[in-house]
């Protein structure tokens, strides 16, 4: 895999980000969702579920857009190119020989003009009404039938002998998200290489995404791991201290907290696993009121995390070859993008530029809860808390008391405290 490091402190070190091709109709999200049903049908609907909570998170440059559209795809490829990043790492849906998505992918492999190393993450969770892989009110399953080691793997040669597949040590890199769904690993790998093997593909690099708590990759027979953040954090969560809006049941968490467990993760050659990041995340659009929100998920923070994880990658793995993900390109409904958006333009890209070129900054910009989003505070020897926004600017209190006689939340508040009376 090439790519211009003339202007990078990490010459070594590749950077990918995974790319979701949920952005296109198909019969499938017409019948299950509604008809014209896409990303951003949910993306769209967003809500601010707190005083100074950016939602929705809306693109600009790139728009509302259909990966059916060819000329979207190339402007894509070339946006991230110019940021620094390096390839894409498209998420592949397979379901015993039934593909759903595969259309930007399939003819992304056949445009020459899209010059973008790629590879591929088979997403082999089963899809279901609640966004994230819950085993009931399932819309397509995994059946892991006797045959599918092999037609599977028949299904990505025509990838894995493209030139602009990405390699490792000359073997096609494919990571599995959930590995430990296969009824048995060990034997479906065996299959994929003996298969590779026979048709002139001597060997292949296949790495175990890290979700789901599972950080043991080579417990499947696999040759590597990728952390997948946010998955299997233990930070705390300060929803306590966040100004929610009602019948909120998630989590806010600090992307510092987040970024620091990641960072305190040791490898080296006896634990062989990819880095990665995110740029932000919230997951609101999927998920409402039971929503992860990660606070603090600005383009500095970004930069920082990224520009330490760089290093350590370096540290770890010094004059290797290495990858850094960066989860995600285009996961919007996830608030979890570096295509630009109305809230930070192409700061994201930005940053990602400055990370590879030696970031200059030496601490986190943004930490803890935000005071624009802060709850009120308890006076001292008063069981009751402080009415919301009296302790704040006239301009919050004002944003407040019409948010909430909007909503309909200050009559429930009258009506609540009057049946205690």
């Amino acid at each position: 895999m090439s790519s211009n490091t003339a202007d990078r402190e990490f010459g070594n070190i590749r950077t990918i980000a995974f790319y979701l091709p949920q952005f296109h109709p198909i019969p499938e999200n017409d019948e299950w969702w509604g008809k014209g049903f896409t990303e951003w049908t949910n993306v769209a609907k967003a809500k601010p579920l707190f005083t100074g909570h950016y939602q929705p998170h809306l693109p600009t440059d790139l728009g509302f857009y259909d990966l059916r559209v060819r000329e979207t795809r190339l402007e894509q490829i070339e946006m991230a190119k110019a940021s620094g990043i390096d390839g894409f790492c498209y998420h592949y849906y397979w379901f015993s020989g039934k593909r759903l998505l595969e259309r930007p992918v399939d003819e992304m492999l056949a445009d020459p003009e899209s010059d973008m190393p790629f590879c591929l993450c088979w997403a082999n969770e089963n899809w279901t009404r609640r966004w994230d892989a819950a085993e009931h009110e399932i819309l397509i399953e995994q059946k892991y039938k006797p045959e599918d080691d092999l037609e599977f793997i028949k299904s990505i040669e025509p990838f894995f002998r493209d030139h602009r597949y990405i390699t490792v040590d000359g073997a096609p890199f494919l990571i599995v998200y959930r590995p430990q769904h296969l009824k048995n690993s060990r034997k479906t790998v065996q299959v994929w290489r003996d298969y590779c093997a026979s048709v002139g593909i001597p060997k292949i690099h296949l790495a175990c995404a890290l979700t789901h708590r599972n950080w043991d990759y080579a417990s499947y027979g696999f040759d590597s791991g990728v952390e997948f953040p946010p998955h299997s954090i233990n930070v705390p969560n300060l929803s306590p201290e966040v100004d929610l809006f009602d019948d909120f049941q998630g989590h806010c968490v600090d992307f510092s907290d987040i970024a620091e467990q990641y960072l305190g993760h040791s490898y080296g050659p006896e634990n062989n696993v990819h880095r990665s990041v995110f740029p932000s995340w919230d997951n609101t659009a999927r998920r409402k009121e039971n929503a992860m929100i990660v606070l603090n998920g600005t383009p500095e923070n970004y930069e920082y995390w990224l520009s330490r994880t760089l290093r350590k990658t370096a540290q770890d793995f010094p004059d290797q070859e290495r990858f850094v993900f960066v989860n995600a390109w285009n996961e919007w409904a996830e608030g979890c993008h570096l295509e630009p958006d109305r809230e930070y333009g192409h700061a994201f890209l930005h940053a990602t530029k400055a990370a590879l070129q030696g970031s200059k900054l030496t601490d986190w910009t943004h930490v803890g809860v935000p005071e624009i989003s802060r709850r009120g505070e308890t006076t001292e020897g008063n069981a009751h808390p402080v009415p919301y926004g009296a302790n704040k600017p006239l301009t919050k209190r004002a944003f407040r008391l019409l948010r909430d006689t909007v909503s309909g939340r200050l009559l429930k508040q009258w009506l609540s405290a009057a049946r205690t009376k």
